[in-house]
């Protein structure tokens, strides 16, 4: 059954978990393109995506717009809860979707969805409960290293490539 729809945590995923503050509070967040490259890619074949966090961050809201993310969340308290809101909103079951987390605020979700995945860097226990251990850090590319196995397995990734390509970049969504 092919994944549908795929769960990000964010700090330690789609970031490299540090925070920075600039000197007036302001909280800046640094984002990998190539994950993001790796969502338009997915998104071009009705993949959609969700984000779940435990923090609160006008950065993720404005990368999460940026990269038309279907879902997002933050300060959240209750992963699990919105989980099984999102999936039954999609009318999905677990093995239709994938998560992606770090620490072990995250191995509620991992115990509820059917793929699992941690970047390279996530704490112990929660890699010693995931299906896939990724090669990259968080921030690191994680993100896009877990989209391109599940292109690679489930769809035809050298297809959607080409057709980003011969789109100049271009994708329906």
């Amino acid at each position: 059954m092919k994944i549908k729809l795929i769960i990000m945590d964010v700090d330690g995923v789609l970031t490299d978990g540090k925070l920075y503050f600039g000197s007036d509070g302001t909280e800046y967040k640094i984002f990998n393109v190539k994950d993001g490259m790796g969502i338009t890619l997915a998104k071009s074949v009705r993949i959609k995506f969700a984000i779940i966090t435990g923090r609160d961050s006008k950065s993720v809201q404005k990368r999460a717009e940026e990269l038309r993310i279907d879902y997002v969340y933050q300060g959240v308290n209750d992963k699990l809860h919105v989980l099984q809101d999102i999936i039954i909103k999609e009318n999905l079951n677990k093995e239709q979707v994938a998560f992606i987390g770090d620490d072990i605020n995250d191995l509620i979700l991992l115990e509820n969805v059917g793929h699992t995945f941690a970047p390279y860097d996530a704490v112990d226990l929660v890699k010693h409960n995931v299906d896939t251990v990724l090669y990259q850090k968080g921030g690191d590319g994680a993100v896009r290293e877990m989209i391109d196995s599940i292109l690679k397995e489930q769809y035809k990734q050298k297809e959607i490539i080409n057709k980003y390509i011969n789109n100049k970049g271009k994708l329906r969504q």
